[in-house]
């Protein structure tokens, strides 16, 4: 029996049968990486289960059958989006026809909620059970949301602690399997080695520049940065600046006014163990940082009609996500108005320092990042796939 035969048999004796399947979307590159390495662990537990839906080529490569390609509906923005409204429509149609036709034992539907939520209420018509990893942030803004999951989904699949009470609390079955970003930390270089691996010298201090990943983020926010390194520079010459640079963006958005900055294509969570302290555009990279753990100033502008609205609708007492896990302002948040090189320069140098500031925050971060990856808990995508594969095994 070959290793084909031998895993297909091993699904049938699991339960799985021959025609049983899964299907599975992601339609942005992340969404791609997190269902990549769920397929892997499913592999592992089920060997005979089949997939097939929207994927990216990390879930093509993990096997899956790709009805829609995720590179052919990653938009962002109401001027890129209103164009690809078309084939957007299109591949909801072809998912939905493909679920009917095939009618497989479950959904797994990751992020992108203006497309993913359309779809579950779709499958929830068509009798498919939907399991939902990493969510919208409805206990953030667009809290009505709530309703339609608590209807369409069978399981949410959370990653931050706090969101399974949240949901608990409107009537949605929803488990806390763990962070996806704290599965990177667990590599085997550290510290003095990971200095060495970025070509930067290990007697010499490491100030993390994460300006955002999109260009609109960098344009308000590189300038300040940049003018805070130089100031910074004045008062410590020895300091390394060292920018991850994401493969959205393109480094003339990134000019370097003559100081010496070192350029690291992508490896984020990489640097930021490497350095001494860290200034980060809100969003995702904020709890890069808290779990390396790296001290961090938090950073952020918006064009001031957006920040109107936002101020309007969001429900939260902060921006970042390190903060709004821990419940406290354990590390400063610098926006708007607030986001000056001076402010910036102030509130990182004294990071940089082995002061009380310093300290305090370590302590915090550290904190965090034992509630976030406990040692010894398993990884994110093993825990999504037994999740999923106890509502599997639960279907009709």
């Amino acid at each position: 029996m070959n290793a084909r035969a031998e895993a297909v048999e091993a699904g049938h004796r699991a339960g799985i049968g021959r025609d049983e399947e899964l299907l599975i979307v992601a339609v942005e590159a992340s969404a791609d990486l997190h269902g990549a390495a769920v397929l892997r662990e499913l592999r592992t537990l089920r060997p005979g289960l089949r997939c097939f839906g929207a994927a990216g080529p990390l879930m093509r490569a993990e096997g899956c059958e790709a009805l829609v390609r995720a590179e052919d509906l990653s938009v962002m923005g109401i001027a890129e989006v209103i164009p690809a409204l078309p084939r957007i429509f299109r591949a909801l149609g072809t998912l939905r026809r493909a679920a009917a036709a095939r009618r497989p034992r479950a959904a797994l539907l990751i992020d992108s909620p203006d497309f993913n939520l359309r779809l579950a209420r779709k499958l929830r018509a068509l009798g498919v059970k939907v399991v939902y990893f990493i969510g919208p942030s409805v206990w953030a803004w667009r809290r009505y949301r709530v309703k339609q999951i608590a209807r369409d989904v069978a399981r949410m699949l959370v990653i931050l602690p706090f969101e399974a009470a949240f949901y608990a609390q409107h009537g949605v079955q929803a488990t806390f399997v763990g962070n996806p970003l704290a599965d990177e930390i667990a590599e085997p270089l550290e510290g003095q080695a990971l200095k060495d691996s970025l070509g930067l010298d290990r007697a010499r201090p490491v100030l993390a520049l994460l300006p955002g990943s999109r260009r609109q983020e960098i344009l308000r926010l590189w300038p300040p940065l940049l003018g805070a390194s130089r100031l910074l520079l004045a008062r410590r010459p020895d300091l390394q600046l060292v920018v991850p640079v994401a493969p959205t963006i393109d480094l003339a958005t990134l000019p370097t006014g003559g100081l010496a900055i070192t350029f690291v294509a992508g490896r984020a969570p990489d640097v930021l163990r490497a350095a001494d302290a860290a200034i980060v555009a809100s969003g995702t990279a904020t709890l890069q940082a808290a779990l390396a753990p790296v001290p961090l100033v938090v950073i952020y502008r918006l064009s001031w009609l957006s920040w109107f609205i936002a101020r309007m609708l969001v429900r939260v007492k902060f921006v970042s996500l390190v903060n709004l896990l821990a419940g406290r302002l354990l590390v400063p948040e610098l926006l708007q108005r607030g986001c000056t090189s001076e402010a910036i320069a102030a509130q990182a140098g004294a990071l940089l320092e082995n002061g009380a500031e310093r300290r305090a925050q370590l302590e915090g971060l550290q904190e965090l990042r034992r509630e976030i990856a406990p040692p010894g808990a398993p990884h994110a995508a093993r825990r999504a796939a037994q999740e999923l594969l106890q509502v599997l095994e639960s279907a009709p």
